[in-house]
């Protein structure tokens, strides 16, 4: 697995490299599996290690191989949130077999999970076969000679609860002046990433507080299997003072437990099934008297400490590299017999319609290209900016929804920068709302002066949609909090709003903002009250033979849809999801040609009730706005009819349209601003590139195994 574009130096033995992020990967990994005949697919799982939402990428390729699946669970969660109990059920169904390295971990699985417990089998987490010795021989190595030492080692992070350790350290001092605690490994790098050393500068200044900071050492650093004996070697008493009761495995205690140490511990699974029966010492979470006593315990009854070591060296003979080993090879053979009852199907399911469809690389060079320090421009001349028109709140909400998107999807590139210029998207959007009248401003000079007192409707409650997906989904704590500033500082305005786009932008954002806040009242009032707007409109407007909210179909005609689907599947409104639906059949059925390719409404004269239908100029925010929709009908109501009508849109953006020509530019990344009737439009916006990007965001979603419809 690689993290990270350039990939590490591997030795020769591995064969096939994933990209933790690139969802075709995993399927390429699938058929290098299947052609390379595997025997046995062995998948050690855990979240955070494979990409997309909750770690799913690693279901498309479960999807795709042949052969038994063994998968060992690293955690197993009791209460996963919707997304991991998504991925958690998957995994389970495409195993053969489940290993777990506690009894509490296959309790869950049959408690939670429905997982039969004849699939599930125990093995503990593996550890190196070293001798029983005392720690006397390994310590003058390190300089800690007659000191009793305490340690704790792994990958450095706030879940760890060493504050705690070091709050109890003046007592345990007090009674043995001579303790040093050994905090051993470097900070977790994606920590790094996020906040850099703040969480070990924080203990350090803790240290210096407390005036134990002759008895602290903190060694920053990865250490190999083998120094890692020796330091372990060198321990008197393991500490883990761990924060989630939830943590199922713990390979550093598995490690020092094996090795014949005394541990105290807070009492999260894993320790407290290992420490049973007077191997170990539990104490509470967070409680650093009930450390200082028990640690200062052992230390006074070197007896009592003694006989805890060979307790816990005895169990771990049952750990070591080769039992495990042993019972794997075990666990492997049963995956083999049972898929020889019921194999797998090999080819016959490969056709094209069973396979996911092919999309386009990501590439978001026009999109980087057409951004400024203030955000990004509204207009191109070709594929240049085009400083003169400045820019636009309409543009800067779709980039950075586009942005929260993307993170979400875990389909970014280090070199795209998202976060950065995600921040000067959000930033302009914060820059763009006026706090004194709760009004978003839409256009900027090139010169950041704003042009107007307040923008259109339709710019305001794009803006709240934006500010919607990032209070909903965004992971920048930073940004969630703007966001939902922004969102609520903008809502109430919408309530004077005439325009139908404007209400069903809002409802789309507002929909995205419960995810963050889904005990919110004036949100849920606000949203049946657009709602129902909406659905006045249509008892007012719509008949048999028009089937719409207006007496004419203009622009971006699919977002009404779009939010009426949303409203009926979570207020719950069947009337509501009904219209959404059937007005959506109409819309796909009235932009599709004789010869089966999208035809969007035109915007040179649009469709009046009555009169004839304008074919040219047609945008993309009008591919943009079907392929949305049709996927949330898609989502709302199981039917494979949405994911074509969705294919045949976004299709258009490739070449499937009147005139046969690709409106995206794959050299650039950029795309057209619109067909004519007899020429594709050579300039490159803003709406346009980022009307294609989004749609191929939420292409990809759907072919995503977590974008299944709702049942």
């Amino acid at each position: 697995m690689n993290d990270k574009i350039e990939g590490y130096r591997y030795p020769v033995r591995v064969k096939f490299e994933l990209l933790e992020k690139d969802l075709d990967s995993y399927r390429r990994a699938a058929d290098f599996l299947n052609f390379t005949n595997t025997n046995v697919l062995c998948v050690q799982h855990e979240f955070g290690i494979y990409g997309g939402p909750a770690g799913s990428h690693l279901l498309s390729l479960l999807k795709e191989v042949r052969m038994p699946v063994v998968t060992t669970l690293h955690t197993v969660l009791n209460d996963p949130n919707p997304g991991q109990r998504k991925v958690m059920d998957e995994l389970i169904r495409r195993s053969d077999r489940i290993v777990v390295m506690a009894r509490k971990g296959s309790e869950i699985l049959q408690e939670c999970y429905g997982v039969s417990e004849s699939k599930v089998d125990v093995i503990p987490h593996g550890i190196p076969d070293v001798p029983f010795a005392d720690s006397r021989g390994f310590k003058e190595q390190f300089g800690v000679e007659r000191r009793s030492v305490l340690l704790t080692f792994g990958l450095l992070g706030p879940g760890k609860g060493i504050e705690h350790v070091i709050e109890a350290l003046p007592e345990i001092v007090r009674q043995h002046p001579g303790v040093v605690y050994l905090v051993l490994g470097a900070t977790h790098p994606h920590l790094i990433a996020r906040e850099g050393e703040r969480y070990r500068l924080g203990l350090e200044r803790l240290a210096e507080a407390r005036g134990v900071k002759d008895h602290v050492i903190f060694d920053n650093r990865f250490v190999s299997t083998e120094d890692l004996k020796e330091f372990i070697g060198a321990t008197d008493i393991y500490i883990t003072p761990y924060l989630n009761e939830a943590q199922i495995t713990s390979g550093t205690l598995a490690y020092v437990f094996g090795a014949g140490k005394a541990v105290v511990s807070s009492p999260y699974w894993h320790a407290c099934e290992l420490l049973s029966e007077g191997r170990g010492v539990i104490v509470p979470f967070r409680d650093s008297a009930a450390i200082a006593v028990g640690v200062s315990d052992l230390l006074n009854n070197p007896a009592k400490l003694d006989q805890m070591r060979k307790a816990a060296y005895a169990l771990g003979r049952e750990m070591i590299w080769p039992v495990v080993a042993q019972r794997y090879l075990e666990s492997f053979a049963q995956a083999k017999a049972d898929r020889k009852v019921a194999p797998r199907t090999a080819f016959a399911g490969w056709t094209l319609s069973s396979r996911p469809y092919d999309l386009p690389p990501l590439r978001l060079d026009h999109i980087m290209r057409m951004t400024g320090s203030s955000g990004i421009f509204q207009h191109a001349i070709f594929n240049v900016p085009n400083f003169h028109e400045g820019y636009c709140t309409d543009d800067n909400a779709r980039a950075f929804i586009l942005c929260t998107m993307l993170s979400e999807l875990g389909s970014q590139r280090p070199s795209d920068n998202l976060n950065r210029v995600g921040t000067s998207y959000l930033a302009f959007l914060a820059a763009a709302l006026d706090y004194n009248t709760g009004r978003f401003r839409n256009f900027m000079s090139h010169g950041r002066q704003w042009l107007e007192e307040a923008g259109s409707e339709d710019s305001h409650a794009r803006a709240l949609w934006a500010a919607g997906i990032g209070s909903g989904r965004s992971s920048n704590e930073g940004h969630q909090k703007l966001c939902v500033q922004l969102f609520k500082r903008g809502l109430t305005a919408v309530k004077t709003f005439t325009s139908p786009r404007a209400w069903s932008f809002t409802l789309i954002g507002i929909h995205e903002y419960l995810r963050h806040a889904p005990g919110d009242d004036p949100c849920y009032a606000m949203r049946e009250l657009l709602t129902e707007r909406l659905l006045g409109l249509w008892s007012t407007t719509a008949s048999d033979d028009w089937p719409w909210f207006e007496d004419s179909a203009t622009y971006e005609n699919a977002r009404i849809c779009h939010a009426l689907i949303l409203s009926g599947q979570w207020m719950p409104h069947p009337q509501a999801l009904e219209i959404g639906l059937r007005s959506l059949r109409w819309l796909a059925s009235i932009q599709r040609t004789q010869a089966g390719h999208f035809r969007p409404i035109g915007n040179n004269g649009f469709y009046q009730r009555g009169g004839g239908r304008a074919d040219f100029d047609q945008q993309p925010v009008e591919a943009q706005a079907m392929v949305s929709a049709c996927l949330e009908a898609f989502r709302a109501t199981a039917d494979e009819v949405w994911k074509t009508e969705a294919k045949r849109a976004f299709e258009w953006f490739l070449g499937r349209n009147d005139l046969g020509l690709p409106i995206y530019d794959s050299t650039t990344g950029g795309c057209s601003d619109g067909l004519h009737v007899d020429r594709v439009n050579d300039n490159q916006g803003a709406e346009s590139s980022l009307a294609f990007h989004l749609s191929l965001a939420e292409m990809n979603f759907s072919e995503h195994p977590l974008a299944e419809p709702l049942r």
